[in-house]
């Protein structure tokens, strides 16, 4: 085997493998005595085929199949031979049979890149105090006792905001009634914000068998192609007004909401500690970010083309996903692969620049995951889904699915160990500010 390295940039590599023809004369016989063995043409038995028309007519399949499989045979043999260590997949540019017997296969790798880490302990971040308020303790309260209340039809006074409508609804697109925008018995609670606000406004002070109509001018974003672009006039009859009845904030309410609650102090501590939790894990993240902007701006180094290159591909496949969700496609959302791929280019280069930043902290600091990392990660997973932690081993099972898990774990204990490393100044930024931003990035 001959192996030629040629440096095409500074993280990428052609590499030239040229294997003798004895070895790949051999090959090629034997795959030619083993389709000989199996091949089946009109006029001869098995395996009586000459071996001159299996050559005829099957030399091109014979070839390429051969040829794959010299490439997979040497291809690790070549790096190792030659101290290469590629961080994708290999990107083969030819194959060629040569006159001379000689079998030669062209591919291109991307290296991993070397560089010097920089200061990643002691980085200066701002603390922020988490503070939850009574108000919203009692907030969060209200809106349990509203969601838990039992719904009552009124005759006697018209609709107020707090209610719940029920109605029958028509919708017309310049005076034609559309068959598909209709409904009856439709519950609309005023106040929700869940429709068009002056919709819900307009049901006020309407009464039972009350009729009134309203248009809502629908965005070309929206995700229901009947409604997106179009003015509805939406008619509407009221049915039913229901008022809630609400239940005493008292230690009863609290066990009706669960019964791990005794009282309803118990209820507020739980809400609390809820809050709470919702508001560190917002601001822990911020933090990350911060973490790993000040590692970006400490460490400027080249970054493989091919891994960028996925890691947009990724990007555009997962807005692809979410516009999915919604209905849409990237071209009635006026975007397109090209645009998506300019837009994240900055993005993805970042991501895979502090994946190595956090890879070679993680090998200085030796830091590697262990058996309780992986369950608190597949727990993780269960409680999420509320699946047993049994059933999410079993997902992980194929490698496909376990390596980037793998790798998201041990970049949560990278950046853990970077939290405890940073030095937390007085934070001159309002924890709102702050929750809003991590809100933001979700």
């Amino acid at each position: 085997m001959n192996v030629n390295i040629e440096e095409i940039t500074s993280l990428t590599r052609k590499i030239t493998v040229t294997l003798p023809a004895e070895s790949v004369q051999a090959k090629l016989n034997e795959a030619y005595d083993k389709l000989k063995k199996e091949v089946k043409l009109k006029g001869f038995r098995r395996g009586k085929v000459p071996r001159t028309i299996i050559l005829k007519q099957f030399k091109g399949q014979v070839e390429g199949e051969t040829g794959e499989k010299l490439v997979q045979d040497n291809y690790f043999a070549a790096i190792e031979k030659e101290g290469v260590d590629p961080i994708v997949h290999p990107d083969i540019k030819s194959v060629n049979y040569n006159d001379d017997g000689s079998f030669t296969f062209v591919v291109e790798v991307d290296v991993r890149p070397e560089f010097t880490l920089g200061q990643y302990k002691g980085l200066e971040v701002e603390k922020v105090s988490i503070q939850v308020t009574e108000e919203e303790v009692q907030l969060e309260l209200l809106e349990k006792q509203k969601n838990l209340a039992a719904l009552r039809s009124v005759t006697d006074r018209p609709a107020q905001k707090g209610d719940v409508v029920i109605v029958d609804f028509q919708g017309y697109h310049e005076g034609q009634e559309m068959p598909q925008v209709k409904n009856e018995n439709f519950s609309i609670d005023i106040g929700s914000g869940e429709m068009d606000v002056d919709f819900e406004t307009m049901l006020i002070g309407k009464s039972m068998d009350d009729e009134g109509a309203h248009e809502i001018d629908f965005p070309e974003a929206h995700p229901n192609p009947i409604l997106k672009g179009k003015k509805i006039e939406f008619r509407i009859k009221v049915k039913d007004i229901k008022e809630r009845v609400l239940a005493a904030l008292d230690d009863e309410f609290a066990k009706d909401v669960g019964e791990e609650f005794g009282t309803l102090d118990d209820l507020k501590a739980s809400i609390r500690e809820r809050l709470t939790k919702l508001r560190q894990d917002r601001v822990d993240g911020t933090t990350t970010d911060r973490i790993m902007q000040k590692l970006l701006e400490n460490h400027d180094f080249e970054v493989p083309n091919r891994l960028v290159a996925f890691e947009i591909e990724q990007m555009i496949k997962q807005t692809q996903e979410q516009l999915e969700k919604n209905g849409m496609s990237l071209e009635a959302a006026g975007l397109s692969r090209e645009k998506l791929a300019e837009q994240n280019a900055d993005m993805a280069k970042k991501r895979v620049r502090g994946d190595f930043l956090l890879k070679k902290i993680a090998e200085v600091e030796e830091i590697k995951l262990v058996d309780e990392d992986m369950e608190r990660g597949f727990k993780r997973i269960g409680d999420m889904y509320n699946m047993p932690v049994g059933k999410v081993k079993e997902y992980f099972q194929n490698r496909d699915d376990l390596l980037p898990f793998i790798n998201e774990l041990l970049n949560e204990k990278i950046l853990a160990f970077l939290r405890e490393q940073a030095v937390f100044v007085e934070s001159t930024t309002p924890e709102a500010d702050v929750v809003e931003e991590a809100a933001a990035k979700s």
